[in-house]
């Protein structure tokens, strides 16, 4: 048998074939995700003798070689290396260390609330999903078997009285029919609240009551379920703000974007970049609406500065003349009593010439009555005097006044030219922002368009994974027709 099977050592058309399409095929179950710097790498597990592409040069760093080395001692632990379970765990594991350093390191670059449609936030909450289904067991139903993780999240309520609000909460949306729906809000409700890292320890360290949802081999039962809720602790410093009415969380589908991680240094450097310069944009466009904002506050306080010291002009320029038109009619009065006096004392004089012998009494009237006028006229005067005193002490008013008012106009010219020059610079800065979200779009583009190339290569992929079982397959035949014809020769 040996002697009759051909041994041929140059490699046939059909060996080539099957040896490049060994090359270019991914084996997830025999690899292992790992972190390597700013790179998401597949390590090899197995004993497969392909040679792999040369990594991509980047300086190590002693965070890097610390969990490298946590890794290979988790890998030492496991009974069996090639345990497919084990695998998937430490995959998850190293997939919550990602996103929640990715979700923590953008949140605090960005500076404000996160929201519903932050996308590291997602992929946060779909890896949590993720970490919480593995290992569930399955529940009969009517409608056939059903794994959900609510139930684990409602022991929470049992364990730490505090979740019973968040509890309540989530039965109390509407809109949420599934407990897979339910499950999602209650995460979302823990993040904002800063206890999810909390209530995953204390349902964790009660395994007794978990090994009713899951298994013995599940992610929430080994280790790697207590270190994620220590990775937890890290998104207290998040400030987040989710709105779940009208979100359709029953039906959404947890798939984990892997394109957020598979980033070079360069990229990840000038997207950096490229984030930083439109924050200070937004930084500085939000500072100077601030300042148009008080600006145009001080000018409409000024303005009714001016206003009121106009009303109160013009009041004191009509009591001025009133103040005058009395001071006339007072002279006018003055001259009166003058001409009245003098008629007095002539009439009298010439009363005293013609008759030296008139009455006593009618000269003591006179001397009376020229008395009374005389302290009339004493009166009239002092009145006068006050008069002429408001007056002046008006026009002091009048100039002071005047003199603050054209303080007043200069300071608002000034004010509306600085907010004239402050609206130019809003002007210029929103020019920039949206040359920057034209500059994200083309980023966004350029995404997609490596999406949809690594779509057709997985595609094609497959199509090699198809003809290499064809392959095989017609390898299988050939082998068995030799064999026949082996037999049927001797």
């Amino acid at each position: 048998m040996s002697d009759l099977t051909p041994q041929s050592e140059a490699p046939t058309p059909t060996t080539d074939k099957i040896t490049q399409a060994a090359r270019e095929t991914i084996y997830l179950c025999n690899f292992r995700v790992s972190v390597d710097g700013e790179w998401l790498c597949l390590r090899e597990l197995n004993d497969i003798s392909l040679t792999p592409d040369p990594e991509p040069a980047h300086e190590d760093s002693w965070e890097d070689f610390t969990d490298l080395v946590e890794q290979m001692q988790m890998l030492d632990e496991f009974k069996d290396p090639k345990d497919p379970i084990a695998i998937e765990r430490l995959n998850l594991m190293n997939m919550a260390k990602l996103s929640i350093k990715g979700l923590i390191e953008s949140a605090l670059n960005l500076g404000r609330t996160l929201d519903s449609d932050y996308a590291p936030l997602q992929q946060f909450f779909v890896v949590m999903e993720h970490c919480l289904k593995h290992g569930l067991k399955s529940k009969k139903t009517f409608l056939g078997q059903n794994k959900s993780f609510w139930g684990p999240l409602e022991l929470v309520e049992k364990l730490t009285p505090e979740a019973g609000e968040i509890t309540a909460s989530v039965k109390d949306l509407p809109g949420l029919k599934t407990p897979l729906g339910r499950g999602r809000a209650w995460l979302r409700l823990a993040l904002m609240q800063k206890k999810l890292s909390d209530y995953m320890k204390t349902i964790i360290n009660r395994k007794d009551l978990l090994s009713e949802f899951y298994e013995a081999n599940a992610l929430m039962m080994e280790e790697e379920g207590a270190v994620i809720a220590g990775l937890l602790v890290g998104l207290n410093v998040i400030d987040a703000n989710l709105c779940m009415k009208g979100e359709d969380l029953d039906s959404q589908v947890g798939v984990i974007d892997f394109s957020m991680y598979l980033k070079d240094g360069a990229h990840s450097s000038k997207s950096t970049e490229g984030d930083g310069q439109i924050t200070a944009i937004l930084d500085q466009k939000n500072y100077v609406e601030e300042l148009n904002r008080h600006l145009s506050a001080s000018v409409n306080n000024l303005q009714a500065k001016v206003d009121a010291l106009e009303k109160s002009n013009t009041k004191l320029t009509e009591e001025l003349a009133v103040a005058n038109n009395r001071i006339i009619t007072l002279q006018e009065e003055l001259e009166r009593v003058k001409e009245e006096s003098s008629y007095l004392v002539e009439s009298s004089r010439k009363a005293s010439r013609a008759d030296g012998t008139a009455n006593g009494q009618v000269l003591g009237e006179t001397r009376k009555q020229l008395k009374e006028e005389t302290q009339l006229r004493l009166d009239v005067e002092k009145e006068l005097e006050v008069q002429i005193g408001m007056k002046q002490e008006m026009e002091l008013s009048m100039k002071m006044l005047e003199k603050d008012i054209c303080e007043k106009h200069d300071a608002l010219v000034e004010l509306r030219q600085q907010l004239d020059e402050m609206r130019t610079l809003n002007h210029e800065l929103s020019i920039k922002s949206q040359s920057s979200e034209a500059g994200g779009k083309q980023k966004s583009d350029i995404i997609s368009r490596l999406e949809e190339k690594t779509n057709q290569m997985g595609s094609t992929i497959k199509q090699l994974e198809s003809s290499e079982k064809d392959m095989a397959k017609q390898a299988r035949n050939l082998n068995t027709a030799a064999g026949k014809l082996l037999q049927r020769q001797q």
